[in-house]
């Protein structure tokens, strides 16, 4: 398969047709799912298909999409069914015992699409919580809990949202899942790195199985449709994540693990042919989409996924989930954390592509919304990691774009957004920092809030202050809060003022630690900057 993808023409791979003939040559597998596919009576079954729950996700005012994915054997290449369709019900309800349904369907689960299920439903009402279901044949999935979001617009007085990040399943258990399914938010929003490429030994790393030996297919990197599938097994088996997407909605959008560490495009990490990682990108964005309760317009064509969109809530908020990987330039300087400099500061270079960019200046333009929401991935604010002039930045953030966030900065100025949120992931901590109108200069105005969602499991158990907590608060005034254990974020949005809460566990080597409260901020909505609540 290499061989025959280093004679493939780079340029013909980034069109559109290109990116569907790079896929179908590297799965063998029809682009749009094949209606040929002999059916499957689901009465057949002799084994519960639905091992790794049911989701909900990307919330509109009268229609929700429900997911599932059918897979008696999870930790098998073909999930324990045969390549062939099968017919999946489902029902929407207003109340948890379903005597109230008020949709129900039919749906086809494609071996195609590793017999997932991406269901919309939609004539439904604005502002209301529904329940669902799947079955298939004798057996009935968990129920989950969605809903819809505000009409467009309307008085919306609040909104409680929580944001994740970083579930390095080797790293630990997901603890923090089991925690927030108990929490009282409307949405979550997961910041990426829902998984990792890294092998997984059969004690699943540092969480230590004794009860169990994982699969050796799992103990090597992902590069195939069929890795990715199974790692996707794996992680969406763990029952505290489970119970997170059956307890809310999900927004999701990725980061770089979902295919391989700080890739930047259609630049690999490593010395590999570009040719070749489009098909390795081709393979995981599939499986990606698969995986995620994503619409039908985020489904990809080979290589090539549009995951930037944009959300309402009422007249509350507008929420502009970006993609920081797809489209970017590659890292300045060989990435890492390097000196800035000419080449990192080149005014050409783009964290989010020139059309994304115009798109997210557009939409800035034209809202209404009392709160500008940027989900995306990697920190925004300047973060040195030292005093004085000596100091280096990360390349993969965006200090190694500051052209790029200057853009962004500028364009929000222009069209008057006076209360932008920045919701981050990707670095295992939790960060609050002012958004500076000029980081250079600390006596700028402050002109919105970056919130750092830490990671649900990635760095093992961390620490509430980290080895350069001094040394990062000294050398960045505008970082408000840094904390270094596991957890997830929750961000209560009222008209004029917002709350953020980081909540963490003690520990993620080992099941069922304790949450707490590491810290409690408020933002006003017409005066940005971190202040103790």
């Amino acid at each position: 398969m290499r061989a025959a993808a280093r004679g493939l023409d780079r340029r013909r791979l980034l069109t559109l047709g290109g990116a569907a003939a790079a896929l179908a040559f590297a799965t063998n597998l029809p682009v749009a799912g094949a209606a040929q596919a002999a059916g499957f009576d689901a009465r057949r079954l002799r084994e519960d298909p639905f091992t790794l729950g049911v989701a909900s996700g990307d919330p509109h005012p009268t229609s929700v999409l429900l997911w599932t994915r059918l897979a008696p054997r999870p930790f098998e290449p073909d999930s324990g069914l045969p390549a062939q369709r099968i017919t999946v019900e489902w029902e929407l309800a207003r109340d948890e015992r379903f005597s109230r349904v008020v949709r129900r369907g039919r749906e086809t689960a494609h071996p195609e699409f590793h017999h997932s299920v991406h269901v919309q439903v939609d004539g439904l009402d604005a502002d209301r919580v529904y329940y669902y279901r799947f079955r298939a044949g004798q057996f009935t999935s968990p129920a989950g809990r969605t809903r819809t979001t505000p009409r467009q617009g309307a008085r919306t007085r609040e909104l409680a949202l929580a944001a994740v990040s970083c579930q390095a399943y080797h790293d630990g258990y997901f603890t923090a899942y089991r925690h927030l399914a108990d929490e009282d938010v409307d949405v979550v929003l997961h910041l990426g790195d829902y998984l990792y490429e890294y092998a997984v030994n059969g004690a699943g790393g540092a969480r230590n199985y004794t009860d169990r030996v994982l699969p050796a297919v799992f103990n090597r990197e992902t590069t195939t449709l069929e890795d990715y599938r199974l790692r996707y097994g794996l992680y969406k088996s763990d029952p505290d994540l489970i119970a997170a997407h059956a307890a809310h909605p999900f927004v999701v959008t990725w980061d770089d693990h979902e295919t391989e560490n700080n890739y930047a495009g259609d630049q690999p990490e490593n010395d590999v042919d570009p040719e070749e990682f489009l098909l390795r990108r081709a393979s995981a964005y599939r499986a990606y989409w698969e995986n995620q309760p994503l619409r039908l317009p985020q489904r990809p064509t080979g290589p090539d996924m549009r995951l930037y969109r944009r959300l309402h809530w009422g007249d509350l908020a507008q929420f502009d989930i970006l993609d920081t990987r797809q489209y970017r330039s590659d890292q300045a300087y060989g990435d890492g954390w390097k000196t800035p400099g000419p080449e990192s500061e080149d005014p050409a270079r783009t964290m989010t592509g020139a059309a994304q960019e115009r798109w997210l200046l557009d939409g800035w333009r034209t809202s209404r919304a009392r709160w500008n929401v940027v989900p995306q991935q990697v920190t925004f604010s300047e973060r040195r990691n030292a005093t004085g002039s000596a100091y280096q930045l990360s390349m993969d953030s965006w200090d190694g774009y500051p052209a790029s966030r200057e853009r962004l900065l500028a364009g929000a100025e222009q069209a008057g957004v006076d209360h932008l949120m920045v919701l981050t992931g990707d670095v295992h901590v939790g960060y609050g920092f002012d958004i500076k109108r000029d980081f250079a200069d600390q006596g700028s105005r402050t002109v919105g809030t970056e919130l750092v969602a830490t990671s649900i499991a990635s760095g093992k158990d961390g620490a509430d202050r980290p080895a350069n907590w001094e040394t990062y608060h000294a050398a960045n005034p505008h970082l408000k809060f840094y904390n270094g254990r596991r957890g997830y974020l929750t961000v209560r949005l009222g008209e004029e003022s917002a709350r953020a809460d980081f909540r963490t566990v003690s520990a993620v080597t080992v099941p069922g630690a304790p949450l707490t409260t590491a810290g409690s901020f408020v933002t006003e909505r017409r005066s940005p900057g971190l202040k103790p609540a």
